[in-house]
């Protein structure tokens, strides 16, 4: 089965007329957060200014998904099938706006949080981290994912967590055009952003 399945992409459907009966369960926000790709579906039920404050509530809760919005959820196939969003070394090349989102509301308990920093980072300093982080509040991360600047090598090292569970492997070299950096997204239930963004600048060299 190995060989010939794999997990591309979870695909959430929202309800964008009926969500905010639902928007306080814990299913319905852990649902929004650990999705790849969001359908907000039937839009022409309510209207721009409403779409507008959902679309920013979603990407409060998940800064990585890629939002669609939809009726009778029609949409074209390949917007769906081969996102490879659990694939390194695609999902991973950041498109210029992936952690762009600097606003966030915090009147619900399942938030993301996205840090950029550069410098580069010392790779035990930062694995102990990661590793203590997962182990003490994997349960309430959801998703981790980022793009490293590891002192002393020329090649990006790109991650990504599902719970306790990490990946993460060496990628392709820092492109000639780019600055080397450090970006990731940590997605889930009460994290405490100050800590995060202070612990992981503990790791910079």
């Amino acid at each position: 089965m190995r060989d010939k399945l794999l997990l591309d992409a979870v695909v959430t459907v929202v309800d964008a007329k009926h969500i905010w009966q639902h928007w306080d369960a814990e299913e319905v926000q852990e649902q929004i957060a650990f999705a790849d790709v969001v359908l907000l579906n039937k839009t022409d039920l309510v209207t721009d200014g409403e779409l507008a404050e959902l679309e920013k509530r979603i990407r409060a809760m998940n800064a990585m998904g890629k939002i669609h919005r939809t009726q009778n959820a029609e949409l074209a196939m390949d917007a769906l099938l081969g996102v490879k969003a659990f694939d390194l070394n695609r999902a991973l090349e950041i498109e210029p706006d992936f952690l762009g989102e600097h606003e966030h509301e915090h009147d619900v308990t399942v938030t993301s949080v996205a840090i950029v920093e550069s410098g580069a980072i010392d790779g035990n300093k930062f694995s102990d981290w990661i590793e203590e982080l997962l182990r003490t509040q994997g349960p309430n991360i959801f998703r981790t994912k980022g793009i490293l600047n590891i002192a002393g090598k020329d090649e990006r090292f790109v991650f990504q967590g599902v719970h306790m569970m990490f990946d993460g492997r060496p990628d392709r070299a820092w492109k000639a055009t780019e600055t080397p950096k450090n970006e990731l997204v940590f997605i889930g239930r009460n994290l405490n952003e100050t800590q995060l963004r202070e612990d992981f600048h503990r790791c910079l060299v």
